[in-house]
């Protein structure tokens, strides 16, 4: 009744082998190996001070004298007629 012993243990890891493969194991646990690394990177990048970091100015920012500039460009100027 106590815990499994290693022939337990052995036994499903060759059933485990058998249903999924070598070669499908082997990717899953790179994949799983990459992934904890790149938690940890960001973690580790995610720590920093934000004072050491430039802010990023989005390159489609307009200014407000560009905005007038442009509104002025686009506006149509009509004249309201009432009907007689």
């Amino acid at each position: 009744m106590g815990g499994f012993s290693i022939w337990h243990w052995l036994i499903v890891l060759l059933i485990v082998v058998m249903v999924f493969g070598t070669k499908k194991l082997r990717n899953m646990g790179s994949d799983l190996g990459g992934a904890v690394k790149g938690f940890k990177d960001g973690m580790k990048d995610g720590g920093q001070s934000p004072a050491d970091e430039k802010p990023v100015v989005p390159a489609s920012q307009v200014t407000n004298a560009q905005a007038a500039d442009k509104a002025e460009r686009n506006t149509i100027d009509v004249e309201a007629r009432q009907k007689s």
